[in-house]
């Protein structure tokens, strides 16, 4: 997010504060015998040691407050000070310096407009007023060796000068002239640093301004609070993290003025350092020392805690944003969009849409992307619809390759064949090809609707193009083929082999029930070592399910162990003196339904040699539905349990846990004489998805 970094920072322009350290020459310097200015309830000028303005402008004591409702309010502003001094005549003089050629010209106007005669007074004027940096030093130069000034009366001189460069961001034009003043032996002053800093801001380059004010020390110079309080936000903006936050302290120690402005750019150095905790603290301090927020402080923050995955604290601070009045921008609702898709929290992701929509905000393809992800992710098909549509009608963005992929993983976790392949026609037709993504959520389109033929077609087309299918195509593929009747399988097994010589004679080993040259627990360790890290869960998830669904219990068991082993699985089960626990909710359906007979063999065995059952035992199958399917774990679990006659019973209070009793468990256990396998003739459905895609 790019900031203004100088516009919205008055504290950078040292507007209306207290002298600190103006020095005896300054106080002591002599200008022009302009009237006393006529100050008003719209206009009080104040006297003010880092302004060459107010310097040359407003010395006088003798001020006179005029009542804003006097009819004579313009008469009195026509003859203030303000009025005069813009129309005085060096003004026109010093337009035509500024538009000056060479410095030949320059000395031309200046001879013209003020004699032989040059006085301090006229050269503060002009100076002040000037706007051209290349001409200010030639000016500046013709000044000083006319006029032949004091050292002390050099320093305003050269101030004035580098006023100049700060209006132009001529951040390196005002090096050059600091150069030269120190050539001259004029000694810089803290207003020459206040200037030349706020240049290097105004430029863009707080890397400048952190330098020259680390240059004051050497020159005598002791920044006052303004400065410093302006340097927090510098150093944090060069992700000084040391310093900026050495003179934060220190501002709320000694209240200096810190603006918004900087308390954002604060919580922005310590979100781009992970410090979620102290962008937090930040907003507090912000709060309790009164200053008021604005939208942009907000949408760091909210950023903030996108980076951090909070999304219920954004849900808090979006509320305190919009509390206070403050109206959210496109920023703040991309920040919540995102945010909130992240979390998955569905509601308040189209609620923000529809809050958007209300307010006339124009998304775009990125945010319409984003929450067609989300739609995808949460099992929204008719919201995914509808927003769509919606992008289409907008007129103000069109539909890329990423709304198609979308659209396509929508409808194939679905099982939507038609309307998949609708999209995939429309995509085509729009310009783009279907990539590995696509190609994969056809996969499982087709395997989801039985089309084995149209599977094999699209593993096909994958080869044709000359693409690796990745690991997530082939754990889509394992799914698809535990969802497959036994007879159809060798169609698959084919297209495997061809691209994936290990995944194919394993699994033609399974299919076919032959132990296979080495052994199978090797097979599955080599094959889990070539496979990413992140896909190695539900990689083995699939392998397992496949197990069940070809009746090959011990197969699926040796593959469980193996994952505990390797850690693929952890946290698994739990135990205490008080319960043993059976978390199955990270697991798909063939994979719980094996963990389960394993944990119940388990419990038999413990009982058989005389270990003592804890008081509680549980299954936790996590909670609700499948996105994509009627079924959940614990429903499926739940009639798994009944057909076992396993006493568990559903916690009341609890959804997705099943509880029991030692009593009770010890009386079941000893009833069994054998551990019944499992086995895909029993009633489970294994046609969940085992690895939802993500873009």
């Amino acid at each position: 997010m790019a900031y203004r970094l100088f516009s919205s920072h008055p504290s950078l322009f040292f507007n209306g504060r207290k002298p600190t350290s103006l020095s005896s020459s300054s106080r002591n310097f002599k200008f022009p015998n302009y009237p006393s200015p006529t100050p008003t309830s719209h206009s009080i000028t104040h006297a003010n040691s880092h302004d060459p303005d107010a310097n040359s402008l407003s010395l006088s004591k003798n001020k006179i407050w005029v009542n804003p409702k006097s009819p004579r309010v313009k008469q009195l502003l026509k003859k203030s000070s303000s009025s005069r001094y813009n129309n005085n005549p060096l003004v026109k003089v010093t337009e035509s310096l500024d538009s000056c050629r060479t410095e030949n010209e320059v000395s031309i106007i200046l001879k013209n407009a003020l004699g032989d005669k040059f006085l301090e007074r006229d050269a503060v004027f002009i100076l002040n007023k000037m706007v051209n940096s290349n001409n200010a030093p030639i000016v500046l130069n013709l000044f000083l060796n006319n006029i032949n000034p004091s050292k002390d009366k050099e320093v305003i001189l050269y101030n004035v000068t580098l006023k100049v460069f700060r209006k132009c961001k001529d951040i390196e034009g005002a090096g050059k002239l600091f150069d030269e003043m120190l050539q001259r032996g004029a000694k810089p002053d803290n207003i020459t640093f206040s200037t030349i800093i706020n240049c290097a801001r105004m430029c863009g380059a707080p890397g400048k301004a952190v330098e020259w004010f680390e240059k004051m020390p050497r020159y005598g110079c002791e920044p006052d609070d303004i400065t410093c309080s302006a340097m927090v936000y510098t150093y944090a903006r060069v992700n000084n993290v040391e310093m900026a936050l050495k003179l934060y302290e220190r501002a709320k120690a000694e209240k200096w003025r810190l603006d918004t402005v900087t308390f954002s750019t604060l919580i922005r150095m310590y979100g781009m350092s992970r410090n979620y905790d102290g962008c937090l603290s930040v907003y507090e301090d912000m709060k309790a020392l009164g200053v008021k927020p604005n939208v942009a402080m907000y949408n760091t923050l909210l950023n903030a805690m996108l980076r951090a995955k909070r999304a219920h604290q954004a849900k808090v601070i979006y509320k305190e944003m919009t509390d206070n009045g403050i109206s959210p921008d496109l920023i703040t609702y991309a920040a919540l969009l995102r945010v909130y898709v992240a979390a998955q929290f569905k509601e308040d992701a189209l609620g923000v849409y529809k809050e958007m929509k209300e307010n006339g905000m124009e998304m775009s393809t990125v945010l319409y992307n984003v929450l067609l992800s989300m739609c995808g992710d949460v099992g929204c098909t008719d919201e995914a619809i509808e927003i769509y549509e919606d992008m289409k009608n907008a007129g103000t963005c069109q539909p890329d390759s990423w709304t198609f992929s979308s659209l396509i993983t929508i409808y194939s976790c679905s099982g939507k064949v038609s309307e998949a392949e609708a999209v995939l026609n429309e995509m085509i037709e729009s310009g783009f090809e279907p990539n590995l993504f696509v190609l994969t959520s056809l996969v499982q389109c087709y395997g989801k609707a039985k089309q084995t033929d149209n599977v094999v077609k699209i593993f096909k087309q994958v080869l044709n193009l000359g693409t690796t299918p990745d690991d997530r195509f082939w754990c889509c593929l394992l799914t698809v083929m535990a969802q497959t009747p036994k007879e159809e399988l060798f169609k698959l097994i084919d297209c495997i082999e061809k691209a994936n010589s290990k995944l194919g004679s394993m699994v033609r080993d399974l299919v076919e029930e032959r132990e296979g040259d080495g052994d199978f627990r090797k097979e599955a360790s080599e094959l889990f070592s070539s496979v990413d890290a992140e896909v190695k869960q539900p990689f083995c998830n699939c392998l397992i399910d496949l197990c069940v669904n070809l009746n090959a219990p011990k197969k699926a068991q040796d593959l469980l162990d193996l994952g505990l082993m390797l850690e693929i699985y952890t946290d698994i089960q739990s135990k205490s003196q008080t319960q043993w626990f059976l978390h199955l909710k990270k697991l798909s359906l063939g994979a719980a339904l094996t963990a389960l007979q394993v944990w119940i063999g388990d419990l038999s065995k413990a009982l058989a040699s005389g270990e003592d059952l804890p008081p509680l035992l549980g299954i936790n199958t996590g909670q609700g539905k499948h996105k994509y399917s009627d079924k959940g774990l614990a429903s499926v679990l739940e009639s798994y349990l009944k057909e076992l006659n396993a006493p568990f019973h559903e916690a009341p209070e609890q959804a997705g846990w099943f509880l029991m009793t030692k009593a009770a468990a010890k009386s079941w256990l000893e009833s069994r004489s054998s551990t019944e396998p499992i086995s895909a003739s029993s009633s489970m459905d294994l046609g969940v998805p085992a690895m939802a895609l993500h873009h």
